[in-house]
């Protein structure tokens, strides 16, 4: 890997340790965290939150009709999602150990924890628990990609891509034969259980 792309993944690395110092204090300042391993906001908070939850009746009388129309086909995406999720489990159980690789736990990826904020009413609840399922869910099959994608052909492509996964940066240039090798070695070294 070229010196100055191992410098700049060392700053993003950084940077990254310095955002979650800053997520950290964010939370502190909104005054929630974790008591013995469960969510908690201060009484305060709290009642103040259900003070600004707006009713469910108000909710559906404000909303845009085209909202209410469209959300049959934004859930119908739930069978997809949830499909995807029982492939992803089979695909990672019987793969993964052959490879010799590491599982990707899903729950670090995949969160429920919005129906705390006693902000939200049940309609609210129920999309953010969607929400929070299918990108849960797209992000686990993101990691298990990634992986397998290092295992089986870390090479970068010839054009640049938006959005690529995290360890798409230490793959091999295209084209660097040389490095092709190396570049597998170390990832299957990196992955290995």
């Amino acid at each position: 890997m070229d010196i100055s792309i191992g410098t700049i993944l060392e700053k993003i690395q950084a940077l990254e340790v310095e955002l979650d110092a800053e997520v950290a204090k964010r939370a502190a300042q909104l005054r929630f965290g974790f008591e013995h391993g469960k969510l908690a906001f201060e009484e305060e908070v709290l009642n103040r939150h259900r003070e600004l939850r707006v009713s469910v009746w108000n909710f559906i009388k404000r909303a845009n009709i085209m909202l209410i129309v469209t959300a049959p086909v934004i859930y119908s995406l739930i069978i997809p999602i949830v499909m995807l999720d029982v492939f992803l489990l089979v695909f990672q159980t019987i793969c993964f150990p052959a490879y010799g690789l590491k599982k990707v736990k899903r729950g670090d990826y995949v969160a429920f924890d919005r129906h705390h904020l006693a902000y939200l009413n049940i309609i609210e609840k129920i999309n953010c628990a969607f929400c929070s399922y299918a990108n849960g869910v797209l992000s686990y099959g993101r990691e298990i990609a990634s992986v397998t994608e290092a295992f089986w052909c870390p090479i970068k492509h010839a054009k640049r891509l938006l959005g690529t996964q995290a360890r798409y940066r230490e793959f091999v240039d295209f084209g660097d034969a040389e490095g092709h090798e190396k570049a597998i070695k170390a990832f299957y070294k990196k992955l290995s259980a």
